[in-house]
């Protein structure tokens, strides 16, 4: 039995990658905060098959607890301050997590066992202000907020530990990928959100900002299988994982919409309010190199995945056990 520590376990992708992971007979740790509140909302369906663990990026000791006590053969980072929005406004607690926070999980690797393979979150926030399209692993970095900027130094300080101490650590490249999951802040689960509260009289608008902008949108449950097959290679290497298909957020809509039977024209105001203070226009993956190499595709389309989103937020609505919140920052 393989053993497998996972930071943000609590998270969309952690709880994903744990079930994953379970169902390959793993026996799966989980790193958490300590907090007055924990919310376990995602895992509560696999918190009994699992052994959580405190610790905190920020704490490089804990990190070192936690792998000593786990003895994993796999550690995956999925843990950040990963809402783009708010790394403007926390620059840098947003570093402290999403960048430091990797170089602290590298380290207590490097002093607690070099043979652990080591899987890092790197986002396509990275490619920012893209130098071409669609973007692979040769594709120049440009990112535009501190969030990109923080997930770029945790990117190349991964490549330093793998090129300096041997030891394997691997990156996926991932574009946005979504789920019913997806926490309410992200534009995706605030469309479904926001199209379920209309359809059942809970509200009469939903405010967007930039309806332009482009995403390559794909299903966290695939992606957290490329995650895995990264570190189950001989040699360990960075991939871009996408769906290698572009959708704008006005598509987004109009299909959220549809699928409930509602005009979105009816319902959908711009608000300006909403436009980051440095657009990112167009994020379009290639990852050719992930399906030729690991054997990895996407499963679930884009319409699919919306669907099924909206589906899940009218359901929750239905039976009274979603806490009614309206979160009006959308990130891509």
């Amino acid at each position: 039995m393989k053993t497998a520590l996972i930071t943000g376990v609590t998270g969309q992708d952690g709880s994903y990658l744990a079930e994953f992971l379970l169902k390959k007979d793993y026996e799966v740790y989980g790193i958490v905060r300590r907090s007055s509140s924990s919310n376990f909302e995602r895992i509560k369906h696999i918190q009994d098959d699992l052994k959580l663990l405190q610790g905190d990026l920020l704490d490089q000791n804990s990190l070192i607890e936690a792998i000593e006590g786990s003895c994993p053969d796999e550690v995956y980072n999925l843990g950040a301050q990963s809402f783009v929005p708010t790394s403007w406004n926390q620059p840098v607690l947003t570093g402290e997590f999403t960048a430091l926070g990797v170089t602290r999980i590298l380290e207590a690797i490097r002093l607690v066992n070099k043979k652990i393979r080591f899987y890092q979150a790197s986002s396509s926030e990275m490619f920012g202000k893209v130098a071409e399209v669609p973007q692979n692993e040769q594709t120049v970095f440009y990112p535009r907020s501190p969030y990109g900027v923080a997930k770029l130094y945790a990117h190349w300080i991964t490549v330093n530990y793998r090129e300096s101490y041997d030891l394997f650590c691997c990156s996926g490249i991932l574009f946005n990928h979504e789920s019913p999951r997806r926490g309410l802040e992200f534009v995706t689960k605030k469309v479904s959100n926001g199209v379920a509260r209309i359809k059942m009289g809970l509200s009469n608008e939903l405010r967007m900002g930039n309806l332009d902008a482009k995403r390559d949108w794909g299903f966290a449950g695939d992606f957290v299988e490329a995650m895995w097959l990264m570190v189950q290679q001989d040699e360990p290497e960075d991939y871009v994982i996408s769906t290698d298909e572009a959708h704008s957020v006005k598509e987004l809509v109009e299909v959220a919409f549809d699928h409930a039977g509602l005009n979105w024209k009816d319902y959908v105001v711009v608000d300006h309010k909403f436009v980051r203070p440095a657009e990112v226009d167009l994020l379009l993956g290639d990852s050719a190199k992930a399906r030729n190499k690991l054997k990895w595709q996407p499963k679930v389309k884009f319409e699919e995945l919306i669907r099924m989103m909206v589906d899940y937020d009218i359901e929750r609505y239905k039976v009274s056990e979603y806490s009614p919140k309206n979160y009006d920052t959308p990130t891509l």
